[in-house]
């Protein structure tokens, strides 16, 4: 049983580490004057999603592990989008 409950709490992990980029995402100022700040926070937050992402993987069900590769590539099409508007 504890393994079960592991595999879940590395799932609810990583899938609210992927909330958590979606949100500071969605609250960047684009023209703001705090916007290389908001980067900075988001930075942070998409590496811990990165590694929240990666530990989940490693016990996860194969249905998680679906999802959570699905959150990794969502997680990449982010970054880029991110790193287009910079530019």
């Amino acid at each position: 049983m504890p393994y079960n409950k592991n595999k879940q709490q590395a799932f609810q992990a990583a899938q609210q580490g992927f909330t958590d980029v979606q949100n500071t995402v969605n609250e960047l100022v684009l023209d703001g004057g705090s916007y290389g700040l908001q980067l900075s926070h988001l930075r942070n937050e998409v590496n811990e999603a990165y590694q929240q992402i990666d530990n989940a993987l490693e016990v996860a069900s194969d249905t998680q592990k679906e999802q959570l590769q699905k959150f990794k590539s969502d997680l990449e099409s982010i970054v880029t989008e991110v790193n287009g508007q910079q530019q």
